[in-house]
């Protein structure tokens, strides 16, 4: 019974998140079903996860799959995010995070596209992301590549990635950090954006 109500607490954590990911744009479309969120359940190789082709404001918190971290479902009428190994990745390689964001931000998405790691300019954002936005190298949607990739870029402890052509990917101690780290990492994108545009030399952070 514990761990039932465990599991529902996480899966309503994860169901709120990507309704207000989806509901914001974060996902790249209002009324797609791309992007997916996940939080692991506390001192556990246990997670709950957004299900694989599902819109978020259709679903109920029963519907999100807990999963452990070989892949195997416990929980969840449907099958979870094709991304799961990515996210195992990443809370195998980072035992410090709870949860693990995947998105399509626009701002985040230009720079996925240049293949260009984006410098933190900003303090706010090197105390929550790091002093660095790195690129992950591209590997198919799904893939065990992918979800190598992510678990080699980690190691450098920051919260907040670009995925190569792709989109974006963010971490945090709690889900409330995680959806934080995905406004400042648009925010970061979309300001460096516009003042590379401007053609004139942008300030580092010192």
């Amino acid at each position: 019974m514990e761990g039932e109500k465990s599991f529902l607490a996480c899966q309503t954590s994860v169901l709120e998140a990507g309704k207000w990911l989806a509901h914001n744009g974060f996902f790249g479309t209002t009324l797609g079903t791309g992007g997916n969120v996940s939080q692991r359940l506390p001192g556990t190789d246990i997670l709950a996860i957004t299900p694989t082709s599902k819109r978020y404001h259709d679903l109920a918190p029963e519907d999100i799959c807990i999963v452990d971290f070989t892949g195997r479902r416990l929980a969840g009428p449907f099958r979870p995010s094709i991304e799961i190994g990515m996210h195992i990745a990443a809370y195998t390689q980072r035992p410090d995070i709870e949860a693990v964001i995947h998105t399509h931000q626009d701002y985040a998405s230009v720079f996925s596209l240049l293949g260009h790691p984006v410098p933190v300019l900003f303090e706010e954002v090197a105390f929550k992301i790091g002093r660095q936005i790195e690129i992950i190298p591209f590997a198919p949607a799904g893939s065990a590549a992918l979800a190598d990739h992510v678990s080699e870029k980690l190691t450098n402890g920051a919260c907040g990635y670009i995925l190569q052509n792709h989109g974006a990917l963010l971490l945090a101690k709690s889900m409330e950090g995680a959806l934080l780290n995905v406004e400042l990492l648009e925010k970061m994108c979309r300001i460096y954006y516009f003042a590379l545009a401007t053609g004139k030399p942008v300030s580092l952070l010192p």
